[in-house]
């Protein structure tokens, strides 16, 4: 397979797996181990640097709110600023567990055997959340008090564990503290833009030295695909999830993850 359709492969499944509660690390994970996709140390910056693209999808679709916002904040705006800060506080503890565990999490969580049981563990969560009675109090995701952005950021956390889902772990937790399915969904959204900025960069400089001309070609492939697939599967969701809740995210989870774990037990 040529580095080329890989690249579009690998773009497609982090666009879309990106913002939907399915954990597009533990997706990429997979597809290198059952299908050859990613592997070596290029790929694994590859499949970082390429959530820059699905990043930007958030940007184009939320720019005139993010634009409100960013005026606001320099212009005296009180809800804009609470806002901004409440991002920053969602997004800073990821920061510190990252900086403290992030390397033994990736050496000793970071394979397919972890993916498949988080996939479905998740799953049956969002299966039993959907299912709940819960009362939303809260319906605009630039407006949720300050702790509940912090609490959100602490729940984030958990999506280290790869298969898990950074936004599948912000929503159900967005949900408990009384946001509404579509608020939980947005926040997560924009929680995701620092988180992911953070990781591109860091990778970035981590893999600079390394970096051709080729690969550059390679990663803006990549980007480009996650961009538009991005876009695609971001306004389909906001629409679903908030007519139908995370049933179907939720099978897919548990589909998934015992086809793998079927798979790893068979030997492949």
């Amino acid at each position: 397979m040529s580095d080329t359709i890989r690249a579009v492969i690998l773009g497609i499944i982090e666009g879309v797996t990106e913002f939907l509660p399915v954990s597009s690390t533990g997706h990429l994970l997979l597809a290198e181990r059952f299908f050859g996709l990613g592997e070596g140390a290029f790929w694994d910056s590859f499949t970082v640097l390429i959530q820059l693209g699905a990043i930007l999808a958030i940007v184009g679709l939320y720019f005139k709110k993010l634009w409100d916002v960013a005026i606001g904040f320099f212009t005296g705006d009180a809800y804009a600023r609470r806002f901004v800060i409440g991002v920053l506080v969602a997004f800073l503890p990821a920061v510190v567990v990252g900086l403290i565990a992030g390397k033994y999490i990736k050496s000793v969580l970071f394979n397919p055997w972890v993916v498949c049981f988080t996939l479905i563990v998740g799953g049956a969560i969002l299966l039993w959340v959907d299912k709940l009675d819960l009362k939303p109090r809260e319906h605009d995701a630039t407006k949720f008090p300050l702790l509940t952005y912090l609490y959100i950021g602490i729940a984030q956390c958990i999506a280290m564990i790869p298969g898990v889902s950074r936004s599948g772990a912000s929503i159900v937790a967005a949900m408990f503290l009384g946001a509404d399915k579509r608020a939980a969904a947005e926040f997560s959204f924009f929680l995701a833009i620092p988180t992911m900025i953070g990781a591109f960069a860091y990778d970035f400089y981590k893999s600079r030295a390394e970096m051709t001309m080729d690969h550059i070609g390679i990663v803006a492939i990549g980007f480009v695909v996650s961009f538009i697939t991005a876009i695609i599967v971001v306004k389909s969701f906001l629409e679903y999830v908030t007519r139908h809740g995370f049933v179907v995210f939720a099978w897919w989870r548990v589909i998934v993850g015992t086809l793998g774990l079927i798979a790893l037990a068979l030997g492949h």
